[in-house]
């Protein structure tokens, strides 16, 4: 069982974004984020290279795995091997629309089958003790989103679900891409209102669109939690207001300056393992906006530091470009 505000804010999965290196990042800015992997599949869990795959470090708690699939005995043989390497929850993609996912029948595909998603929570919830939760749209293509997330709703409620995280747009899974339906669907935050309202006692945290912190504690109004994905990764020194904002707490640094310092021995450790610089400063861009430098930042990130050979010497090259006391109006 999920306890009081544990995803009372919470970064979003996001594809080829949220991997391991982009969440020690974010960890660095907020202590109390829940953070999410990126989609893995069932399958890929039990067949693949699951240190590749799934690893992370015990930094990153709070770290929940999102899986995907639409087999109960897969997700649950999957869940029980995330919850055995430390995870602190499981959820389950019903929104994805990507044309990967519909071949599969999976994602927001899954919309369209509460009740099979109510199995696969139910499966799941069987092989594990952690909290298993569900990330869905609120409808896809011509359904109607009242129906529809009651529909889903009520069939992961009797399965024992643990939050339902809900996008509040509708997946076109005809004739949008996955970057048009992040974007164009329009966002009907009233309507995961109204599920808070008539499901008061299931925990209900919202995702799409929110972006300014400002914007937090409307959402907090109404539901349990907010769950930010763009916005968290473009503009990742936001995260620096959450833990204050929402929990009356100092963040863990005091600017991305500090966040860069802290996260040298993290890159350390990974060039000496063999890894590359960049894992980690493809992930940086979206910092320093506003600020003068930020141009010459993030060109120095782009020309010095993607090679095998480049180091924490190119990093702190890269910051040494931008100012450290003026804040520009426009992005330098």
């Amino acid at each position: 069982m999920l306890k009081d505000q544990e995803l009372k804010f919470s970064v979003a999965p996001m594809m080829d974004w949220t991997d391991r290196h982009c969440r020690v990042i974010h960890r660095l800015m907020s202590r109390r984020a829940r953070l999410y992997t990126e989609m893995v599949t069932a399958q890929a869990v039990i067949r693949g290279d699951r240190q590749r795959l799934i690893g992370f470090d015990s930094f990153e708690h709070p770290v929940a795995l999102q899986l995907g699939g639409n087999d109960p005995a897969l997700l649950a043989e999957a869940a029980k091997i995330g919850a055995d390497f430390g995870y602190d929850e499981i959820n389950l993609n019903c929104g994805c629309p990507s044309d990967r996912v519909q071949g599969g029948a999976f994602g927001a595909c899954l919309m369209r089958e509460p009740e099979l998603v109510g199995a696969c929570v139910a499966a799941m919830k069987a092989a594990v003790a952690i909290p298993v939760t569900v990330k869905c749209r609120i409808g896809v293509d011509d359904q109607d989103p009242e129906a529809a997330l009651d529909a889903l709703t009520a069939s992961v409620r009797a399965a024992g679900v643990d939050a339902l995280i809900v996008h509040a747009r509708k997946a076109w899974l005809q004739g949008l891409s996955p970057k048009e339906n992040r974007e164009i669907p329009p966002l009907d935050y009233e309507r995961a209102y109204r599920l808070k309202q008539a499901n008061p006692d299931l925990i209900v945290a919202i995702n799409g669109g929110i972006r300014a912190p400002a914007e937090w504690a409307g959402h907090l109004a109404h539901l349990d939690g907010v769950m930010i994905g763009r916005e968290a990764y473009q503009n990742p020194e936001i995260l620096l207001q959450a833990d204050l904002l929402l929990f009356g707490e100092a963040a863990p640094v005091t600017d991305a300056f500090a966040m860069l310092e802290a996260l040298e021995p993290p890159i350390a450790a990974h060039l000496e393992r063999g890894g590359r610089l960049h894992a980690f400063t493809r992930h940086l861009v979206g910092l320093f906006p506003g600020r003068p430098g930020a141009r010459l930042f993030r060109r120095h990130l782009a020309e010095h530091c993607v090679s095998a050979e480049a180091g924490l010497a190119d990093l702190r090259a890269a910051v040494a470009h931008v100012s450290r006391y003026e804040q520009a109006a426009v992005a330098a």
